[in-house]
C-alpha cells in the first residue's frame, strides 16, 4: 500500500537521488520501505559521487564509513 507523503514537495527538493524515473522521490517512508526490503539503503544516505553508482548496498556504505568519507 502506497501512502503519500504531506511533505513530498520539501523531501523532493532535498532528495539526492539521480535515478529519474523513480517514484519514490520525496516520499521518503516509501523509499525507505522499498530499500529496506532490497537489502540496500537509500540515496540520501550516500555522498553524491557515491549515490551515483547506484550501489546502495550495506557492504558499500560501510566501505565508505570506514573510509571516513561519510
Amino acid at each position: 500500500m502506497s501512502v503519500r507523503c504531506s511533505n513530498v514537495k520539501i523531501n523532493t527538493e532535498r532528495c539526492n537521488c539521480s535515478y529519474e524515473p523513480c517514484s519514490r522521490k520525496g516520499n521518503c517512508c516509501e523509499c525507505l520501505r522499498y530499500h529496506l526490503r532490497a537489502r540496500e539503503l537509500p540515496a540520501c544516505c550516500f555522498p553524491k559521487d557515491a549515490e551515483k553508482t547506484y550501489d546502495r548496498s550495506f557492504r558499500h556504505f560501510a566501505r565508505l564509513v570506514t573510509s571516513g568519507r561519510i
